[in-house]
């Protein structure tokens, strides 16, 4: 039998920026995914590595799937911020390489507004739509084992979480 594709969805607007006064680095996803959207909020697929990860670099705990405010309270303790560089696309279920009719985010005000230092791209649509619409800051891949991106991210993101109480140094080779 011939496997269908699921049809196109124009989705939109996705979910707002969250940052806090001392954000000084931008995490950029692409477009929330349908749990993301169900749930309100970042990475909220309960198999998504983003919360571990961030733990692991932050010295936090994993902040469990459903705890919102957990999750806000990593991004924010440690002067980061999150946000999408899509606002609005059509999409095929989660899939980024469905995308297409993207309507980007002001990224580069936030970035102006925030006085950010540096942008790190999660995955290579964000990376993308980064690069076509707002200034280049930092671009790091997320197509990586989690071993390489706890080094990767722990090493650029290190002068950040030291500036806001982190004393993790553990994870930089």
């Amino acid at each position: 039998m011939a496997e269908t594709k699921a049809a196109y969805t124009h989705v939109g607007p996705g979910l707002p920026p969250l940052y806090g006064a001392r954000a000084k680095a931008l995490i950029l996803g692409s477009f929330p995914s349908p749990k993301s959207r169900e749930q309100g909020f970042f990475y909220g697929h309960p198999q998504n590595r983003f919360w571990p990860l961030m733990a692991s670099l932050t010295g936090e705990p994993v902040p469990a799937w459903q705890d919102i405010e957990a999750k806000k309270a990593v991004i924010l303790k440690h002067g980061l911020a999150v946000w999408d560089t899509i606002g609005a696309c059509d999409i095929r279920g989660a899939s980024d390489a469905s995308i297409r009719n993207v309507e980007p985010n002001d990224v580069a005000a936030l970035i102006r507004k925030l006085g950010v230092q540096a942008v790190f791209c999660n995955g290579a649509a964000s990376g993308r739509i980064y690069a076509k619409y707002a200034e280049p800051l930092t671009h790091l891949p997320a197509a990586w084992s989690m071993d390489r991106l706890r080094t990767a991210w722990g090493r650029e993101l290190l002068p950040f979480l030291q500036g806001n109480g982190c004393e993790r140094t553990d994870f930089v080779l």
